[in-house]
């Protein structure tokens, strides 16, 4: 087998397979599924992201986190500070409404291209400018909006279509776009063809570097052009944990995903079957630890280890977020994890370049200094046995993303379940005292968890509410899986 990649949409998923046909290596498509994740799923991402990639290499069982998550921007200006930000209400299922902070002062510094480059350079093999093709064709000839992405429009909407740039991509004939429309970006398919040709440094320091500075700066944000010529990419050591004969391995600090995770593995009890109320009950437990150790002062429990690097600052609340996870034929794996958050309705003109609004997306005690790299939760996840992947995973999924990826590493690893079904399992969700319970939990077990004294939130079905993710699972017979989540649209491909 050549290889296996699974993706928050089937033409990212396509575009990384296509490439392990071709005799590329795990960076090489998940490089390449980013370009056209960019165009298939970019209400998400794009180049106005940031995010992670962790890579893992089979010749010498190396792991390595390079960190190209958003920076804090201003500097060069005397006053760098957080400026007022437009506040909209998003309106979730018919009612349920959430606050975003969006426009140009909640713009942070995005590290997406840089971060592709920087991997491609470190690791691939095939030519830079040949992984843009599939991404700039696609941009030109448009893509037919999914059930998953028209809904991802549809509550977005507010944002999407924010500002006359915004609305020039998103909007036709005065509407947002449903499911079936045709989304064509002729301005970000120039931005890929440059990125192809001059390489990402012309988004840090030439001209879409400028168009970005001039049009931030000149609608109330503050990225200036050292924050961009100066932006770096940082290389990580994993954080690890040993779970079930297995070694964990995630996004370490200062982001706070990968960290919380490990130590929630590390208190699971064995108890019970996937679906059971012991075993819902030990995950919700499990959730509780975890909610604690993020709350101010508590930092006992975390102490062991070194953990209390996790409380150094809270992470951003990522909730525009997509996966890519990725294994070739050699044992080489990537998990790609990236996002804009929300999107900031921002969209430089002439570039089709839709920026994040990270700095929206939460709240901070005090202002970071310029250039500060942000915190996130944010957890591309490897799962290693005998030193090779066993499992490769990440979602989507603001607070609800560490559970989803916890819980697909307990149902393949514990459970033993393959990956199609781990992804697929119904999930719970702790939310201050309510225990949240997807749609396709057996009533009697979540009857056996109110009587042990849970406050039960039964959901009628599944939803994105509980993370979108994707996962390549190794079994021990060298086979590959491949799966996206069903609950965003997401598909996986095995490569033979």
């Amino acid at each position: 087998m050549r290889g296996a990649i699974a993706a928050g949409h089937p033409l990212t998923a396509e575009a990384g397979a296509r490439v392990l046909r071709e005799g590329g290596n795990a960076v090489d498509a998940a490089v390449a599924a980013a370009f056209v994740s960019w165009v298939s799923e970019g209400t998400l991402t794009g180049p106005g992201a940031g995010g992670f990639m962790l890579v893992h290499r089979a010749r010498d069982c190396s792991t390595r986190v390079l960190d190209f998550f958003v920076a804090m921007p201003g500097l060069g200006l005397r006053e760098a500070s957080l400026r007022p930000m437009e506040e909209v209400d998003v309106d979730f299922s018919g009612g349920s409404t959430q606050l975003f902070r969006i426009g140009a002062a909640s713009c942070a510094v995005p590290g997406a291209a840089l971060g592709l480059e920087e991997a491609h350079r470190s690791f691939g093999t095939l030519p830079w400018k040949d992984l843009f093709a599939p991404a700039i064709e696609l941009a030109r000839d448009g893509v037919e909006l999914t059930r998953g992405q028209a809904y991802l429009h549809a509550i977005l909407d507010l944002i999407l279509r924010h500002t006359p740039e915004s609305r020039a991509i998103y909007e036709r004939n005065g509407e947002r776009l449903t499911t079936g429309d045709t989304l064509v970006q002729n301005d970000l398919a120039g931005t890929l063809e440059l990125l192809a040709e001059r390489g990402a440094r012309t988004l840090y320091g030439g001209e879409l570097a400028r168009a970005i500075v001039d049009h931030v700066g000149g609608t109330g944000g503050c990225i200036t052009s050292r924050d961009l010529k100066e932006y770096r990419v940082i290389r990580r050591r994993p954080v690890t944990t040993e779970f079930r004969g297995h070694e964990y391995l995630s996004n370490p600090p200062p982001s706070a995903g990968g960290i919380l995770i490990a130590y929630g593995l590390g208190l699971l009890d064995d108890a019970g079957g996937p679906g059971s109320a012991e075993a819902i009950d030990a995950l919700a437990r499990v959730m509780r630890e975890q909610a604690r150790a993020r709350e101010d002062g508590f930092d006992s429990a975390l102490r062991r280890g070194g953990l209390a690097k996790l409380l150094e600052e809270r992470a951003v609340v990522v909730r525009g977020t997509t996966h890519i996870s990725v294994v070739d034929g050699r044992g080489n794996a990537v998990a790609l994890t990236a996002s804009t958050g929300a999107g900031s309705g921002v969209v430089v003109p002439g570039t089709g370049i839709h920026l994040n609004n990270m700095l929206g997306e939460f709240d901070l005690p005090k202002p970071p200094r310029a250039a500060a790299r942000l915190s996130s939760g944010m957890s591309p996840s490897l799962v290693l046995h005998e030193q090779r992947p066993r499992l490769i995973v990440g979602s989507a999924g603001s607070l609800r993303l560490r559970g989803a990826v916890m819980q697909i590493v307990v149902n393949v690893v514990q459970h033993g379940l393959d990956v199609r079904d781990a992804i697929d399992r119904p999930r719970i969700h702790l939310e201050g005292e309510h225990l949240h319970c997807e749609g396709g939990h057996e009533p009697a077990e979540l009857d056996k968890l109110e009587a042990m004294g849970w406050d039960v939130t039964r959901w009628r079905r599944k939803n994105l509410y509980f993370g979108g993710a994707a996962a390549v699972e190794m079994r021990d017979d060298g086979t590959l899986a491949a799966a996206g989540d069903a609950r965003r649209g997401g598909a996986g491909v095995v490569v033979q």
